[in-house]
């Protein structure tokens, strides 16, 4: 039966359904009350009183908030302190760092406004809207808009956005498990509590609210939830670990350094040799030296590049109509390396098309034909799903009349049953009808269900009708089941499948088929899209219980069906708990477990509200396709931080290395702060934009941060050595450089420093080699015109100390290859061979 719900208003029969459930001489369960909500007066005034739903939505962060992010930060805290030093002491040009920053500071808000502003258009598209009874009519409203003592309605798929108590229940069944951990579904009766957060797994009801708002059950975790903001992951305590321990450096350096220059000889004689125009003095020039360290120290782009790469990641997806709702999802998704999906709706089109009834001589005469017997259940479904919507539109297309037999029982469908019933008031007494899989309905030797079997590994979706000896509304099952026919529906693969996951098969990405339909159906929808495996359908219902046997076998096969919700949940859980990182595919309330289970779950856009509201992204345009896209902005993302983040611990490593040195050997530091500024701009700042929004397909593994120190660490030394070295030569025993020895010395890191850069950025592209040509033009300029010469106080006069500054240079670049050469050696022996795969995605 049907997995996946159309919208509770939509669909085929459900004006027909209203209209009867409506009749005042109707026999069945009871109509909803004629109730007529609140008015329009009193809805303003719980406006005007604050008791609204006041929950804030998801990207919700405001303009003020991610200015204040953006500005207030620690990074910026401790630039903002180093900048007012140097306005005291001066000159202007030490305080060129600062300007950076503001201008880093600018672009990173501009570029989170931007995102924020693509987030906000697509959640108004995705946004449910629930239903609300004001003045005697039914209308949509936002989630924001309920106010207290709102009459709500809900049907199949919608998830209960307020408390209320129960007024009208048409065998309403809830699932709680989101906020209790219990799987069974909940049947509501009239004056029962439903809660927040939970979603209607069958039936239809309403309810009055009771907690609206942030007192309501729900609201502290939805509000967690609607953040827009980089919450922890990998990357981003990664980050945040090494941000520490570089602060917590950088005030046994500063102290060393100011120490040092103060009271081992450095200061004075700086101070004898200063230029004027700024303020001198031991204490002005050892303040000078720590400066011109910390800044260099401290990775300031760093953080901006992260959230600028998520940002841009953000707008990139939305103009494939994908919506972000969590961010780490960008992170989360780069790593999958298995997708779950569902069938129906995901490699299948969502609508179906009625192909077929065939007729098994269980049913009775012409009047109660399985043909009119379909007609009276589509007109009597009060919330049809897709199955029972196409099999309406087919007998409207065929003429047939729907007969007028009230009902006096109804089942609605769940997917943890797998069948829906109707007793049907009919002329000739009351009847009982089931609709269902065949082999949940009867047993697996029945030929029913061997046809229905026969016909599904066709790829048809089959369903039995079946008449029953009991009203479909006691306990369980009716007893007394007579096939009386086959429905076939016919549903189209999307043209887009194939291709989409012959992607995931390329980069590595094990694809599996979850669906509640039978085995044989899932085989055959995936064989047609190439998913290697397919042959070999499982039946859900026949996997171990164990939960590493159950993991065991979901890991081996590639194509399951007859999966309920808990069990996608639990092959879902199965799969993490050895080692794989899950995203989970799917649009019906049915998978709404399994995408909560899951690292990231994906939504489709026409999908249920309550899917859509636990996934991290959803597919607005339901495009399948549009996965890949993400998955490989994910990995440019994770990958290309990841690159530059080796280069700004490269400049961290450096200076701490030369500022120590340099500490300990009593001698004056060999830069000013405009020295720092320029190597910074040339080596790291300036290229690192660049390469953090560059396209990057390289798949991403866990272990961020020792893999970025296993070459930040050793190409930091290297440099910070080759500095100290060229500045102890061109020094010759004196204790304060004059500007040609820090000249030398800016030479020897800048070369040093750009070929680290040629390195992080393989494989190169002509641009690359542009970029790079292109900063070490800028050094060039800065050496050799008289403005870049006064500016930085540079001065290449002396060949003999430019050519050492080179030469200890060259041994510096030989040294970071071999230890480059060495480390890709190492990362690709303890990879491993590359697995070989054949056909789409990975199964035995």
């Amino acid at each position: 039966m049907p997995e996946h719900p159309d919208p509770p208003d939509g669909g085929a029969g459900s004006g027909a359904a209203r209209a009867a459930l409506a009749a005042p001489d109707r026999v069945g369960p009871a109509a909803p009350p004629d109730e007529p909500g609140l008015s329009r007066a009193q809805v303003a005034e719980r406006v005007a009183s604050g008791r609204t739903n006041d929950v804030p939505v998801r990207g919700g962060r405001s303009v003020g908030q991610i200015i204040r992010g953006n500005v207030f930060t620690r990074i910026n805290a401790m630039i903002a302190v180093l900048f007012t030093v140097i306005a005291v002491i001066g000159p202007v040009q030490d305080g060129l760092f600062a300007m950076v920053v503001l201008c880093n500071t600018l672009i990173g808000i501009v570029q989170e406004v931007r995102a924020k502003r693509t987030l906000d258009r697509l959640a108004i598209v995705n946004a449910a809207r629930p239903r609300v009874v004001r003045e005697g009519a039914v209308e949509r409203v936002a989630a924001q808009e309920i106010v207290l003592d709102e009459v709500l309605e809900v049907g199949t798929g919608d998830q209960v956005v307020v408390d209320g108590t129960v007024t009208f229940s048409g065998a309403l069944e809830v699932d709680e498990s989101l906020l209790t951990g219990e799987a069974d579904p909940v049947a509501k009766a009239v004056g029962d509590t439903v809660m927040s957060g939970s979603f209607v797994v069958a039936g239809q009801g309403r309810f009055r609210a009771t907690k609206v708002g942030r007192h309501a059950y729900a609201a502290r975790l939805a509000e967690e939830a609607s953040r827009f903001s980089l919450v922890r992951s990998e990357l981003r305590s990664g980050i945040d670990r090494i941000l520490k321990w570089i602060t917590y450096a950088l005030f046994p350096v500063g102290g060393l350094l100011v120490y040092s220059q103060l009271f081992l000889g450095g200061g004075v004689a700086l101070e004898e040799a200063s230029a004027g125009g700024r303020v001198s003095g031991p204490l002005a020039d050892a303040l000078r030296g720590m400066v011109a360290a910390l800044v260099s120290m401290i990775p300031e782009g760093l953080i901006l590049l992260t959230s600028i790469a998520f940002a841009v990641g953000v707008v990139r997806l939305g103009r494939h109509k994908c919506l972000v709702q969590e961010l780490p999802a960008i992170e989360g998704l780069a790593r999958v390396d298995v997708v779950c999906t569902d069938k129906t709706g995901t490699l299948t089109e969502s609508g179906m098309r009625l192909s077929a009834v065939r007729e098994l001589g269980g049913g009775g005469g012409p009047e109660d034909s399985p043909a009119r017997v379909l007609a009276a259940l589509a007109a009597g479904d009060p919330d049809p799903n897709p199955s029972m919507a196409a099999i309406a539109r087919g007998c409207a297309a065929a003429g047939r009349q729907a007969p007028d037999w009230p009902v006096t029982a109804l089942a609605p469908f769940s997917s943890a049953r797998k069948w829906s019933g109707a007793s049907l008031l009919t002329p000739d007494g009351e009847q009982h009808w089931v609709l269902g899989a065949a082999d949940v309905l009867v047993p697996a030797d029945d030929p029913a269900a061997a046809e229905a079997a026969r016909l599904g590994g066709q790829g048809h979706r089959v369903l039995l009708l079946a008449r029953a000896a009991e009203r479909v509304d006691a306990d369980g099952l009716p007893g007394g089941l007579r096939p009386a026919a086959l429905v076939v529906l016919d549903q189209r693969v999307r043209e887009d499948a194939g291709p989409t996951l012959d992607y995931f098969g390329a980069q590595g990405v094990d694809v599996k088929i979850v669906s509640g339909d039978h085995a044989a159906a899932v085989g055959a929808v995936g064989r047609e899209v190439g998913l290697a495996g397919s042959d070999h359908p499982v039946d859900a219902r026949n996997l171990p219980e164990d939960r590493d046997d159950l993991a065991e076998a979901v890991e081996r096969r590639s194509s399951f069906g007859r999966v309920s919700p808990e069990r996608k949940r639990d092959m879902v859980r199965g799969l993490r708990d050895r080692g794989r990182t899950v995203a989970m595919t799917g649009d019906g309330v049915n998978d709404v477990l399994a995408l909560k289970e899951a690292d990231i779950g994906v939504a489709m856009g026409s999908g249920s509200p309550a899917s859509r509201s636990v996934a991290q992204l959803v597919l607005l345009d339901d495009r399948f396709a549009v996965l890949p896209r993400v998955v490989a902005e994910g990995r440019r993302v994770i990958g290309n931080i990841e690159r530059v983040a080796g280069l700004f611990l490269t400049k961290t490593v450096y200076t701490m290395v030369l500022a120590v040195t340099v500490g300990l050997l009593a001698v004056a530091y060999p830069f000013f702060p405009r020295h720092a500024t320029l190597i910074n701009a040339v080596t790291f700042g300036i290229p690192s934009f660049f390469l953090a929004l560059a396209p990057n397909t390289d798949i991403v593994r866990p272990g961020f941060v020792l893999r970025t120190l296993r070459l930040a660490a050793p190409a930091g030394m290297v440099a910070g050595v080759a500095a100290v070295t060229t500045y102890l030569l061109v020094l010759g025993g004196r204790t304060v450089p004059e500007p040609a020895d820090r000249t030398a010395v800016v030479i020897t890191l800048c070369a040093t420093t750009l070929w680290v850069l040629l390195l992080v950025a393989r494989p190169y592209v002509w641009w690359k080699v542009v970029l790079v040509a292109a900063m070490a033009g800028l050094l060039v300029l800065a050496l050799v015109t008289p403005l870049g010469q006064w500016f930085f106080d540079l001065d290449v006069s002396d060949p003999a100390k430019v050519l050492t500054g080179l030469a200890v240079a060259g041994c510096a670049i030989a040294a970071i290859t071999l230890i480059r050469v060495v480390d890709d050696r190492m990362t690709a022996r303890e990879a491993g061979p590359e697995p070989k795969r054949s056909g789409r995605g990975a199964a035995s």
